[in-house]
């Protein structure tokens, strides 16, 4: 429904912004000089008068009508759920949604069916109300601003001052969800270190955080030292970088400086594929390709390889992540002036040299971000360790043995009905934080290292 309904704002955007051009060219009498502003901002005003209200309201409808719906049907059925619990009460609004929007549930019962027919009531009811209004909105908003324009309409100064306020509300739209995200994970992982130790958590040597049911079991408190997650997130990275920094830079060298136009033409294009390759398509690579040929090649002189392996999973992964290296070191390359090539050329500077002390440099900035950017994109892969690298918690730098990462285990412990109270599952937000940290602590290194040397360059 949301779909459809936007696709028929466009639709009215479109042909207000047809009409509206139109009356303006019509207005103009054949000469544009008469106008104020142009045809084009003429279209823009009758276009936003016409879908910029009906969009907002189908942007609050949507936020609020299921909040709206759940209420009425707690109001309607009030005797049913008076003796349930909440998760109980939001199990049966869930069930009662599932069933009327062709979901699927365990079981129902005579009173889930009428809670879903009374959801299909509302939902049919609200639709046509909210198609209505959006309806008036738009021929309204349309017919008024097409009756205001004339030729001296300062439709122009209109038009720009509401996309600053769109750019405006984009920009702390975005400021306020990066508030959100650090301060979620902030509260959570207090809540996590109340019930673990901080120095626990960053200094432990164990990592089992599946708690046992009866506390008589083994491990009935459970293990969240994560020193081996982060040493098996470092190992994976490191690997990865060590693969895809030195291939991508030399390609884009290549590429930039050596290759012919058709030869990279062809070439630049195969390796900005490898970015867009799904990443289970590398796991499945590296657990039934790279991970059997290390493990045969070990037990071939005698070495012991684990079938999933830190060494198979890093070095797949800096092939996926070749791609951020050579296409943006290329472009930073090819975007370095060419008279500073001109110019160490005249000094008789053969061009490997020229390479060396002159591009390089000039175009560190751009490559250490490219490297930086690699190194983010490793420290947040999840399938390819998960299918290559295993799950186990294993504290070694061997990269001929199992280990998993940071984001693997968070993913592990947010998977299905979780309660957000024990520690098991905080410890994902916990963990989310220490990775927040970790890539505001490389981006920081990254701008510093560019700083400085833009600095000493200039």
């Amino acid at each position: 429904m949301f779909l459809a309904l936007l696709i028929a704002l466009i639709a009215v955007f479109v042909v207000a912004y047809l009409l509206g051009a139109s009356r303006a060219r019509a207005l103009s009498g054949g000469d544009p000089a008469r106008l104020h502003s142009l045809p084009s901002y003429h279209g823009s005003y009758v276009a936003i008068a016409a879908a910029l209200p009906a969009f907002l309201l189908l942007i609050v409808w949507s936020i609020a009508a299921p909040i709206i719906a759940d209420r009425m049907v707690l109001g309607q059925f009030t005797d049913a759920i008076a003796g349930m619990t909440q998760p109980e009460a939001e199990a049966f609004l869930r069930d009662a949604r599932a069933i009327a929007f062709g979901g699927i549930v365990g079981f129902t019962d005579a009173t889930k069916e009428a809670a879903a027919e009374f959801y299909s009531g509302i939902r049919t009811t609200t639709n046509t109300i909210l198609i209505l209004i959006m309806a008036a909105l738009a021929l309204g908003g349309g017919y008024l601003a097409t009756r205001s324009q004339t030729a001296e309409k300062r439709t122009r100064q209109v038009v720009e001052r509401v996309m600053m306020i769109v750019l405006i509300a984009c920009s702390v739209v975005a400021i306020l969800t990066t508030i959100g995200i650090v301060l979620s994970l902030i509260f959570e992982s207090i809540r996590f270190f109340q019930k673990v130790p901080f120095t626990e958590f960053l200094f432990g040597l164990q990592w089992s955080p599946q708690t046992a049911l009866r506390a008589d079991q083994v491990g009935s408190a459970g293990a969240f030292g994560a020193v081996p997650l982060f040493v098996g997130t470092l190992l994976i990275t490191t690997i990865a970088i060590a693969v895809a920094a030195p291939i991508g830079l030399l390609s884009a060298i290549y590429l930039s400086d050596y290759a012919g136009k058709r030869f990279r033409a062809a070439a630049k294009p195969v390796l900005e594929v490898l970015a867009g390759i799904p990443t289970v398509v590398y796991g499945f690579f590296a657990a039934l390709t790279v991970a059997p040929f290390f493990r045969r090649s070990g037990e071939a002189v005698g070495l012991t390889v684990s079938s999933e392996s830190a060494l198979a999973a890093g070095i797949v992964m800096g092939i996926m992540i070749i791609p951020f290296v050579s296409s943006l070191s290329d472009d930073v390359i090819n975007a370095v002036p060419q008279t500073l090539r001109d110019g160490s050329a005249g000094l008789g500077a053969t061009k490997s040299e020229t390479i060396r002390k002159v591009i390089l440099p000039a175009a560190l900035p751009g490559i250490v971000s490219a490297l930086i950017l690699a190194i983010s994109r490793a420290i947040g892969e999840t399938m390819i360790v998960v299918m290559a690298a295993g799950l186990a918690a294993n504290l070694t730098i061997n990269p001929l043995e199992a280990v998993t990462t940071v984001t693997v285990q968070i993913v592990t412990l947010l998977i299905g009905d979780q309660e957000f109270d024990s520690a098991k599952t905080l410890a994902a937000f916990a963990l989310g934080l220490v990775l927040f940290g970790v890539t505001l602590v490389l981006n920081f290194i990254a701008l510093r290292v560019v700083q400085r040397y833009r600095e000493q360059y200039d």
